[in-house]
């Protein structure tokens, strides 16, 4: 049975990612791409759609046991989980080393070791392909490696120890004597091809250790929240294909955002808002080879078709993501349809436009060198906004409801060409830049006359709704009206009071229960926790801070004893609901972390101004 969502640790090798949980137990690996299918998919079913577990040995009839102790190998993505038998320590060493070159082989490296006295260790690896579907043709070579093929796929596991098959498992139990390891190598390789070389694991562990504190000692963040700064950093790096630049939102499909509910989706895509949004973090952090990256990525994504800009593509950029659901799945705690594929990625959502030139934007002012190909994609886009800013669109949460005219999806169109002009003021770009202020400011002067409900003193969550929408929060965010603007401020305080849950931390939008909501679904969700950090941020902008900290504090909280956090929480359960680890989740974190690094700083300088005079 799988853990909680908060039970998984990621490891990844910046192309495909898998989750390890506190009993010893990887549940979700996908070769040899995080979008590619599973090999091992027990956390959307059962045991019997693959898993593979490295633990204590206990009696058949006993639970397997969490470890007592887990935590990354400092800044790394290196996960060492560590148990106190009755004979000794065992610990266990999950990594993958990352892949930075096409021909790299996707591998997954495991190290039992009796860290004192003597431990028994049970092994299992059921390796089910094509999600949890198909038993692979299992067979010992000569040389005494383990392969399983399945139709084009082919996984490698090399090891020491002495493994056997066991109703479609293959299994081993060691004994390990203080100081004493074993290793274990899962290896990918197309069935067509010979085998993988065998890894040398020490100079692997090494090598992925020096990566990711070398990639770290970049960062150029240093205040109080490093420490989930860095987490956060980290677990966004891990989404990032350093081949491709592409970002996905996730590492998982189909978790629930309502447990046993229908919402559950496949974020292993890149989502242009996401990805931008999450360059934004990284590049304010200090990296800005991404966002170069990623600029190749749009480009090659978007090639000559602009005017049909999607919401996401995949990790290589490919536009056809077609959704369907996989019935042998019981889906996670029976929340079903499992879904691959994002039917979203037909949708026209305005605010993509936007997302897309405020990063081109933001990476100029970081220093990013002039393109002559982003200048021309940057005058497409415009020209995109001016045509269809006035149509409705499916909003930044994708409603499967009718189209409307979402109040964030028109800011974001303002935001799109407000900074098309600023791109063009400072030299970074060309274009009819007196044509675009006048676009500019029809769309601001639209915005204001039928996104604000005057009565209620707040922005709506489209044009003659009653309803609000979190999105709002992110109007001072983007500069459309600034922090200390009344609206902005009652908007912030309607958000509080209208979409706050008991634990103070906020839902996207209204939902019906049962009855089929706005968004064109039944049922609800938990508090989509990005939302509660954009909140964060604006309290601190507005100025106040001690509520931000608080809130914020209260956020981090919710991260998992590895720092960790899914998309969603759930106030009755007191647990994390959604895809897992959420890009959009840990963006937050560093946003609002950053923010309050400014407020300390803007608050610090009359002190210093007084002790110069």
């Amino acid at each position: 049975m799988a853990g909680r969502i908060e039970d998984y640790a990621l490891i990844g090798d910046l192309q495909t990612a898998a989750l390890t949980g506190r009993t010893g137990t990887i549940d979700w690996l996908c070769l040899p791409r995080l979008d590619s299918e599973a090999v091992l998919a027990g956390l959307l079913g059962t045991p019997d759609n693959g898993y593979w577990h490295i633990g204590p040995s206990v009696p058949e009839t006993s639970p397997r046991p969490a470890a007592d102790r887990r935590s990354y190998r400092g800044d790394t993505l290196i996960m060492e989980m560590e148990w106190d038998t009755p004979t000794g320590m065992l610990r266990v060493t999950d990594f993958m080393p990352p892949r930075t070159h096409a021909d790299d082989t996707p591998r997954l490296v495991r190290i039992a070791e009796a860290v004192t006295g003597t431990v028994d260790v049970d092994v299992a690896l059921s390796l089910r392909f094509d999600y949890g579907k198909v038993v692979p043709w299992v067979q010992k070579t000569a040389d005494n490696r383990t392969r399983a093929v399945a139709g084009p796929d082919a996984v490698w596991l090399d090891t020491d120890a002495e493994t056997h098959g066991e109703s479609l498992t293959t299994r081993s139990r060691l004994t390990l004597a203080e100081g004493e390891r074993t290793t274990f190598t899962l290896s990918w390789q197309p069935s067509y091809k010979g085998a993988p070389d065998k890894l040398d694991i020490d100079q692997a562990f090494e090598d992925t250790e020096k990566f990711w504190t070398d990639w770290v000692s970049r960062c150029t963040h240093s205040g109080p929240y490093r420490a989930a700064v860095i987490r956060s950093l980290i677990t966004l790096k891990a989404l990032t294909n350093p081949l491709t630049g592409g970002i996905a939102a996730a590492a998982t499909t189909s978790l629930p955002e309502e447990i046993g509910g229908v919402r559950n989706w496949d974020y292993r895509y890149v989502w242009i808002r996401d990805a931008a949004k999450i360059l934004s973090s990284l590049m304010r952090a200090g990296y800005l080879d991404e966002a170069r990256a990623w600029r190749e990525w749009l480009l090659r994504a978007v090639a000559g078709d602009p005017e049909n800009l999607q919401i996401m593509y995949g990790i290589a950029g490919e536009r056809e993501m077609p959704e369907t659901t996989l019935d042998w799945l019981v889906g996670y705690e029976g929340s079903a349809p499992v879904r691959i594929g994002n039917g979203a990625a037909g949708q026209r959502q305005l605010d993509v436009y936007g997302e897309v030139i405020g990063t081109l934007h933001l990476a100029a002012l970081f220093g990013l060198e002039r393109d002559e190909t982003s200048n021309t994609l940057l005058t497409k886009l415009v020209e995109s906004v001016e045509t269809h800013w006035r149509e409705p669109d499916a909003g930044i949460w994708e409603s499967r409801g009718p189209a409307q005219h979402f109040v964030h999806s028109k800011v974001m169109a303002w935001v799109a060409v407000d900074r098309a002009v600023k791109l063009v003021d400072d030299g970074h770009a060309d274009g009819p830049v007196e044509q675009w202020r006048k676009l500019r400011d029809t769309i601001h002067q639209d915005v204001c006359a039928n996104g604000y409900d005057a009565e209620r003193n707040t922005f709506t969550q489209y044009y003659g709704s009653q309803d609000l929408d979190a999105a709002l929060l992110l109007i001072p965010q983007v500069g459309f009206l600034p922090a200390d603007d009344e609206r902005v401020i009652g908007t912030i305080e309607a958000v509080q009071r209208e979409l706050s849950t008991s634990d103070g931390f906020v839902l996207r939008y209204p939902t019906n229960g049962d009855d089929v909501g706005m968004d064109g679904l039944p049922g609800d969700e938990g508090d989509f926790l990005v939302c509660a950090f954009w909140l964060a941020k604006d309290l601190a902008m507005i100025g106040r801070y001690a509520d931000a900290r608080t809130l914020f504090e209260r956020l981090l909280s919710l991260s998992n004893d590895v720092g960790l956090l899914a998309e969603e929480w759930d106030s009755k359960l007191q647990r994390q609901l959604g895809n897992f680890p959420q890009g959009f989740s840990h963006l937050g974190v560093v946003e609002v972390a950053l923010e309050l690094e400014l407020c300390d700083q803007r608050a610090s300088l009359p002190a210093l101004e007084g002790a110069a005079r």
